[in-house]
């Protein structure tokens, strides 16, 4: 008897916990917002960076998130931007002390007497009424042939800094995903797009060139867009390049033309940083 008890006891408590298992609902999946960056990464924060054997300033400024210029002026370094094994580099601008001023106790004194002598009211001339009106007789008639418009020719103006976040992302070319990111260390640190020769690549969204050339070893043809104070994306391997550094470009501007400057097939090789840590573009980019 009592084991038929604890028999029932055992299958219902058995039956109560499937049950339960059975009603829980699967986690909601994670969604990157646009500026929102994915939970773990290690972004780059430290305010200096030590140059290592092998570093070049272009490198520095991709692997840390910054514009090689800033880095260049913060440092006093000049063209050609020759760095060595060792060196301190700041990546902040440095802290311009301002001279204090010291209160002067000078008291000034008033005048009693007036600053300027009374005027004749005599010696003001009387108004002339006649002085702002034309006679009639006066007035020559014209005969007017056309009337010009006045030309106005409105300029963009260049955003005075960069924005909290990006507003939206969209694809910086079109064609097939072949090849994806990957955290390994020696994976891909963005997606290969692959297309035809000198069809467009285009800014993924609204920021800064803030580098455009062939300096990092492996890129072929490269730019970089600075979109905020923290994120970049890259275009690599391009064709030809159509936007100068510190030129501010808005989101699906064509900046280069897809080739294959430093890799075997005409593709585009893009990628997105945050602080200089490589992220995953398709948790960013829309899906198609």
């Amino acid at each position: 008897m009592k084991n038929s008890t604890f028999r029932c006891f055992f299958i219902y408590l058995f039956l109560t916990i499937l049950a339960g298992c059975a009603g829980r609902q699967a986690p909601a999946p994670v969604v990157l917002l646009n500026s929102q960056v994915e939970s773990g990464s290690e972004e780059y924060t430290a305010s200096t960076y030590v140059v290592r054997p092998g570093d070049t300033l272009y490198a520095v400024a991709w692997f840390t998130g910054n514009d090689y210029r800033d880095i260049a002026e913060f440092n006093k370094i000049s063209k050609p931007y020759t760095i060595f094994p060792g060196q301190e580099l700041r990546l902040t601008a440095p802290i311009v002390k301002t001279p204090t001023r010291h209160k002067t106790t000078n008291k000034t004194t008033r005048s009693t007497h007036p600053t300027s002598q009374p005027l004749d009211k005599r010696s003001i001339d009387p108004p002339n009424p006649q002085a702002y009106v034309d006679r009639k007789e006066n007035v020559k008639p014209q005969n007017v042939t056309s009337v010009k418009k006045p030309v106005t020719s409105v300029k963009k103006t260049s955003p005075k800094g960069f924005p909290d976040r990006v507003k939206t992302w969209m694809w910086p070319a079109e064609g097939e995903v072949v090849d994806t990111f990957s955290k390994a260390e020696s994976g891909n640190k963005g997606i290969d797009i692959a297309g035809a020769r000198g069809s467009n690549v285009v800014a993924a969204a609204d920021g800064k060139v803030v580098y455009a050339g062939s300096a990092l070893r492996g890129y072929g043809k490269l730019v970089i867009v600075k979109h905020t104070d923290t994120f970049l994306s890259a275009y690599a391997y391009n064709d030809s390049i159509l936007v100068k550094e510190r030129e501010w470009v808005y989101a699906g501007q064509k900046i280069a033309t897809m080739g294959s400057s430093g890799t075997d097939s005409v593709k585009l090789h893009f990628e997105v940083r945050y602080r200089g840590k490589s992220l995953d573009p398709l948790r960013y980019l829309p899906k198609k």
